[in-house]
């Protein structure tokens, strides 16, 4: 139970250092299974393993071991399960420049095989090094159960649900238009396209009938297109055009002569009403396509160059350039009828920002509407919770217009395709286990598939497979499903619906049960962070600068969830001041513990206000804490705690105890504060813990206490101190307090020097004064105080209202009268502002029946207490104007 004193000023480098290799090295992030216990679990979502750590990862972890700290000081089974993701299209990229720069050689050259080594060994070099960056924030992940989306276990999971949902004819083979990245050359998934508004031109143009009878005005934002379109469509219902349907025209420069259909698609009221189909470039062009059997005519390739189908003129061409040239013809030749300025939304790869072309390939696809049915009916039921609840729309919104989704990518690094075709008979099989022979046939000769799947496949997974699924091990039936996914808004439809999809379909549960949203860091001004912007922030540089502590409350405090935060660097600074005055209080009151035990110490039943008061407050904010927390309302958690952190615990109550720490009071006063001290303290700390672990494992690890870490005391609980009427009552004596240092400043009266005070008020009041004149002499600085019942206003002085209290100051020789009824008229001002305010709520029928009782009677004794000090300050004014 000893204790000692800590360094005078708070040092985050050599705490958080020693500390988090002291939770590691004791194994307090591991938890095995624990039966008896209610078990919480949480899932890393996998960051990129070649990723750096970004402001997004830092609150997103932030946000996550918050939570965890929490539930393993209440007592919970706590696991959180790290990992990285393969991140295909990602990885491969960055080696492929990587045997660039350094061999001078493409992947090709080197082959699958030796360049899939090559992958292999950037990943053990440079794959740890965002989880251990992770653990500079102070992350306490489980890392004996780290996991990466392509290690054994992953890739077992991911072999036996493609082998099940290929079995059960849920995944199958086909040519479709898919989204084609000519830079990553691959395929992207819908959700993996990202639509930018652009300004760009819309070109008109003439299609000249076959029969030579005249012609029809076409637009398109993209006229290179032009050369492969098959068909010419209208609506059905267009009267304009029912005449049309079934004859021909010519489209310009390639001479070929194409159909008018009729099809429900076409918006009759956009533009003409008549769109030109190019069912191998565009997805929505495809499906009229296939309505009307039209041939799909490739007239730009994999590369993004011009194919042979459009034309010696233009074959090898660049897209764009094939534009500028298309578009000079067709002015040549008389077609191009005019080109107005356009805004319109343009598909860009994710990972790349190259224009997505539309192509049509065979390809590997999920067919979702089967699996969508129960993923919607677990969100609609509330099986599976958002938080906030309006995501669960976005969620509900894509699943319910969900397409099939396209998982094969022609890449090399992640999971192969487990496909094999037989050379021999022409069997196409799928296996869990890399087979011999061909299961038809038992030829050998057979072969695997090239493509991978999208990294978002193994990703689906992640809240199942991680746990050891598909083996039924005993974390899978104790920790699944987990307990609370917390991740962004930005990958709902591409991550959190597909781990729905899969946990009902494959576990047939919920994979979670609830969804924590957060929202972005933005900049300083407003903006998303980007490498273009050049407005990133290294979340490394700040922790280097002001401590992990300071960054993580700095992230989350006052942020609602879902909504955006913008980070400030001055704010970040704020918070180290929070740290550095949390340290200094626990300085102040190590030094005044010394040789207390607490063991040895009974309270008295007479315990003095202050100590009454400071109990009540931490019982309240106690409270508060976890209900913010059983919300997920991290962010209000922190405000409350930081605000009675700074201003009642440090501003206020260490004050009212000094003169009894330094023995004014007698012994038997000065052990009692320390007591109260000693336990509101460390009960602070342990509270604050989940938000800023390192500083309150320092100062925790100082004070008398049980147990070996922070990280595992108890969570405070409720033990009914909380007592309203000794909050009013010290609340009275803060802003009276609060009043006449106030005055004092604006009269420039020196800190030291002691002056009279004199208070009117009814004889409660003066009764309630009387007791506790010591907390007044100390904290207001007064030498002499008069008490009086209300009556004759003393002159020559300056005065204030609190709480049914009148304050003078006598301070003649200081006061100004006129500047004295300025200042009593801008508090009148401000007192009827408020009541206004406040009768305004009161008079909201909705916030009278739908806020919580106790609100409304807060705000109804608070108007209360707003008439009276109005009235007093009306009759101050009005008796310094006589006397002027």
């Amino acid at each position: 139970m000893s204790h000692q004193e800590i360094p005078k000023t708070y040092n985050p480098k050599e705490v958080e250092d020693k500390w988090y290799a002291h939770w590691e090295k004791n194994g307090y992030f591991h938890a095995e299974v624990e039966a008896d216990k209610e078990p919480f679990c949480i899932v890393i979502p996998p960051p990129n393993v070649t990723g750096q750590l970004h402001m997004g990862h830092a609150l997103d972890e932030t946000y996550q071991d918050i939570l965890v700290r929490w539930k393993r000081m209440q007592g919970y089974n706590t696991v959180w399960i790290p990992g990285t993701d393969h991140a295909g299209i990602a990885t491969q990229a960055r080696v492929e420049d990587h045997i660039r720069q350094e061999l001078g050689k493409t992947r090709h050259d080197l082959g699958r095989e030796a360049f899939l080594e090559r992958v292999w060994e950037w990943k053990e070099e440079y794959g740890g090094r965002i989880l251990n960056q992770l653990k500079k924030l102070g992350s306490s992940a489980d890392w004996q159960r780290e996991r990466f989306t392509m290690d054994e276990g992953c890739s077992r999971a991911v072999r036996e649900v493609f082998v099940q949902l290929y079995e059960k004819g849920l995944i199958y083979q086909g040519h479709y238009s898919v989204n084609w990245c000519p830079s990553c050359s691959t395929t992207l998934s819908d959700i993996e396209v990202d639509h930018d508004e652009r300004q760009g031109k819309m070109y008109h143009y003439k299609y000249p009938f076959a029969d030579g009878s005249g012609f029809i005005q076409i637009a398109t934002t993209r006229p290179e297109t032009m050369l492969g379109d098959t068909a010419i469509a209208v609506h059905p219902d267009d009267e304009r055009y029912q005449g049309m349907v079934g004859r021909t025209v010519i489209v310009p420069l390639i001479e070929r002569e194409i159909p008018i259909v009729a099809d429900e698609y076409v918006d009759p009221s956009f533009g003409t009403g008549m769109v030109k189909v190019t069912p191998a470039h565009d997805p929505n062009d495809f499906e009229i396509g296939l309505r009307h059997n039209l041939p799909q005519v490739q007239v730009i390739g994999l590369e993004a160059k011009m194919t042979a189908e459009a034309g010696s003129a233009y074959r090898g061409m660049d897209r764009y350039e094939c534009r500028r040239q298309v578009i000079a013809d067709l002015e040549t030749q008389g077609l191009l009828l005019k080109i107005e300025d356009h805004t319109h939304a343009v598909g860009q790869c994710y990972r790349c920002n190259t224009v997505v072309e539309p192509v049509v390939s065979k390809q590997w696809f999920v067919k979702m509407q089967p699996l969508a049915e129960k993923a919607i009916a677990a969100v609609k039921q509330g099986d599976i919770r958002f938080v906030p609840e309006r995501f669960g729309k976005t969620y509900l919104h894509w699943m319910e217009n969900i397409r099939d989704w396209c998982i094969s990518r022609q890449l090399w690094w992640g999971h192969r395709i487990p496909v094999w075709y037989c050379r021999a008979c022409g069997a196409v099989f799928a296996d869990v286990q890399d087979p011999d022979t061909c299961p038809e046939c038992s030829s050998a000769d057979i072969h695997q598939d090239p493509d991978v799947l999208d990294t978002w496949f193994s990703s689906a997974l992640w809240p199942f497979s991680t746990l050891g699924w598909p083996e039924n091990t005993e974390e899978l039936e104790h920790f699944y499903p987990t307990s609370v996914l917390v991740t962004g808004f930005d990958i709902i439809g591409f991550w959190v619906s597909r781990m729905i999809l899969m946990g009902l379909e494959f576990m047939d549960e919920r994979p979670f049960k609830d969804v924590l949203i957060h929202g972005l860091v933005r900049d300083a001004e407003g903006r998303k962070m980007s490498k273009s912007l050049g407005n990133g922030v290294d979340p490394l540089e700040v922790i280097d600068q002001f401590g992990a502590d300071a960054l993580r409350i700095n992230l989350v405090i006052g942020v609602a969830p879902g909504n955006d935060m913008r980070f400030i660097p001055e704010k970040v600074e704020a918070y180290r001041n929070f740290a550095n005055k949390v340290w200094n209080a626990s300085r102040f009151a190590l030094m005044n513990l010394e040789g207390f035990d607490p063991d040895q110490h009974v309270l008295s039943n007479e315990l003095n206000l202050a100590d009454r008061w400071i109990l009540s407050r931490f019982e309240t904010v106690t409270v508060e804490v976890t209900r913010h927390l059983d919300r997920y309302d991290v962010g209000e958690g922190a405000r409350a705690l930081y605000d009675f952190v700074w201003s009642e615990l440090c501003d206020w109550y260490i004050e009212l105890i000094k003169p009894r720490l330094y023995g004014q009071d007698g012994e038997r006063s000065k052990a009692d504060a320390q007591y109260v001290l000693w336990y509101v303290l460390q009960e602070t700390l342990q509270l604050l813990h989940p938000y800023m672990p390192f500083i309150t494992e320092e100062i925790w690890q100082h004070l008398p206490h049980e147990g070996e870490t922070i990280m595992l005391a108890p969570w405070p609980q409720s033990h009914g101190r909380k007592d309203t009427q000794v909050e009013r009552t010290m609340s009275l004596l803060m802003d009276i307090i609060t009043e006449i240092r106030t005055l004092r400043s604006e009269k420039q009266v020196p800190p030291g020097r002691r002056i009279s005070a004199i208070f009117q008020a009814n004889a409660d009041l003066l009764g309630l004064l009387r007791a506790n004149d010591g907390y007044l002499r100390t904290l207001a600085g007064l030498e002499t105080i008069d008490l009086q019942d209300i009556g004759e206003k003393p002159q020559r002085s300056i005065g204030s209202v609190a709480g049914g209290v009148e304050i003078y100051l006598p301070l003649a020789d200081l006061v100004d009268q006129e500047q004295e009824l300025e200042r009593l008229g801008r508090e009148l001002r401000q007192a009827e502002n408020e009541l206004a305010r406040a009768e305004g709520k009161l008079s909201n029928e909705s916030f009278v029946s739908k806020a919580p009782e106790t609100v409304v009677v807060k705000e109804r004794e608070k108007a209360a207490a707003l008439v009276d000090t109005a009235a007093k300050l009306r009759d101050l004014i009005q008796e310094m104007q006589e006397q002027l």
